[in-house]
């Protein structure tokens, strides 16, 4: 459910083998495909041999945070970008990114996307041999680390960052710009997606093809889970994770369900595919005697068409999203709260009144925006409502890069499928089975995390993280 829960980030890296290139507007072109990842803070770093590394980060959107001037003071024919949505740190300026530190003789930039399970471990250490941080965000432990891994025990980088991730727990998809060179790193079980690409000189990394669309890239490959990417001589080289061949994929099933724009294509699987074969599997479970099938749009758009075309049943429009709304959360009063749904969502009335609807939504997590879409439907005077959705029930938090509610919080964890109906006051409520979603994403079912629809996680969770909150209020 749109507003409930959030991926952590997009990630971007251009490397041009031209050093008389700046690439940093093209990073902001693919950060802008990516900005549905992230809208909580923006930033690029660049890096050539004449002026040496330049970053700048602020808080808000793509748009908000570049302008002209900020673009073309980045100068670089390397450069890696970032856009956040906050689960491990608070929403502020210290914790955007790329973060950037000194390395040896120079200095080093990441971008992140995922969670470090054992961060706050890994963080004391650090804090007990004199690091100090600037922010509170798992990311910057990554930094630290691999400094210290290339400082004090004489490794390169390559080694560095082998050494690093045999002690990270979690997710982590990093584009990483130091010593002149970009490193893409994908973890062990490929939780995070992670893509390479090609056009002309240059090699692009990022979280989704839909970027490399964006810059007429051609795109090579997904980068395999535990895999270090780097450039030299106009090739793309790979180093192995020694992990790499011992874990387990696991990769994350929110992906497809809701995360990734539907353009994209990750470790091999259309995104918009996926969807509509989610909505084909829901008809086949939910055959419903109704009027029309419509969508919470966006991300459930494709579901819907899904179950249309498997059902005969007419495919419509009944909620008009405006995508020209902000952030809603610092409004101060319930009244205004509230007003702010009306401003995302409008139900078309005359589509509605009166008729049997099948709605289609991508998943429930606390319940609580499910509740006030449902009352804006209800005013629309349809005759039933059937609320079905693109993802199983959600019992547990995630752990791994995905801002959720807490265990106490997630409304399946708490109550049945028959009293969650009671609870929206609709006809009928029907959840898509694991075993549904499985075929509808069409991978080996050990080969993604799901943990968070069955409690059965891909490492092993530090005890007492799950009191931890989960999603920003």
């Amino acid at each position: 459910m749109q507003g409930e829960i959030e991926d952590k980030c997009g990630i971007v890296g251009i490397h041009c083998s031209d050093n008389s290139k700046n690439v940093a507007s093209f990073v902001y072109y693919c950060l802008y495909a990516l900005q549905h990842r992230g809208q909580e803070s923006a930033g690029i770093a660049t890096f050539d041999s004449n002026h040496g590394l330049k970053y700048y980060c602020g808080m808000g959107l793509i748009t908000d945070v570049f302008r002209d001037y900020e673009i073309q003071t980045l100068q670089g024919n390397m450069a890696i970008g970032h856009v956040r949505y906050s689960t491990t740190g608070q929403s502020k300026i210290e914790n955007s990114q790329p973060f950037v530190i000194d390395f040896g003789d120079g200095f080093i930039a990441m971008a992140h996307n995922g969670d470090i399970v054992n961060s706050e471990e890994l963080r004391n250490e650090l804090l007990n041999e004199g690091f100090y941080f600037k922010s509170d965000s798992d990311s910057e432990v990554i930094c630290y680390m691999l400094k210290k891994e290339h400082y004090d025990n004489n490794k390169d980088v390559l080694a560095a960052i082998e050494a690093v991730c045999k002690k990270l727990v979690g997710s982590y998809a990093l584009t990483i710009l130091v010593d002149g060179k970009l490193y893409g790193v994908r973890d062990p079980m490929g939780i995070k997606p992670l893509a390479v690409a090609k056009r002309d000189d240059e090699f692009i990394l990022a979280s989704e093809t839909v970027a490399f669309d964006v810059i007429n890239a051609e795109f090579i490959r997904d980068v395999k889970p535990g895999e270090i990417v780097y450039f030299e001589n106009d090739e793309l080289n790979s180093h192995m994770l020694e992990s790499a061949g011992s874990c387990k994929i696991s990769h994350c099933m929110f992906e497809y369900v809701y995360f990734a724009r539907p353009d994209s294509t990750i470790d091999e699987k259309n995104v918009y595919q996926t969807r509509m074969n989610i909505g084909e599997q829901l008809c086949k479970l939910y055959p419903i005697d109704a009027d029309v099938v419509i969508p919470v749009p966006d991300s459930s758009i494709p579901a819907a068409i899904g179950y249309s075309r498997a059902s005969g049943i007419p495919y419509g429009e009944g909620l008009i999203k405006n995508r020209y709304v902000g952030r809603t959360f610092i409004m101060p009063t319930q009244e205004e709260r509230e007003l702010a749904v009306r401003l995302k969502l409008n139900p078309i009335k005359s589509a509605l009144k009166g008729k049997k609807i099948i709605l289609i939504d991508d998943s429930i997590v606390r319940g609580t925006t499910s509740k006030k879409l449902l009352d804006l439907v209800k005013e629309a005077e349809p005759a039933e409502i059937h609320f079905l959705v693109g993802c199983p029930p959600v019992i547990s938090p995630c752990y791994y890069g995905v801002a959720m509610a807490t265990k106490k919080e997630l409304i399946a964890a708490n109550f049945s499928t028959e009293e969650i109906r009671k609870q929206l006051g609709i006809d009928s409520l029907g959840y898509i089975t694991l075993e549904s979603l499985v075929e509808a994403i069409g991978m080996p079912k050990e080969d993604l995390c799901l943990g968070c629809v069955n409690g059965e996680y891909p490492t092993e969770i530090p005890e007492g993280l799950e009191a931890e909150t989960y999603y920003k209020p």
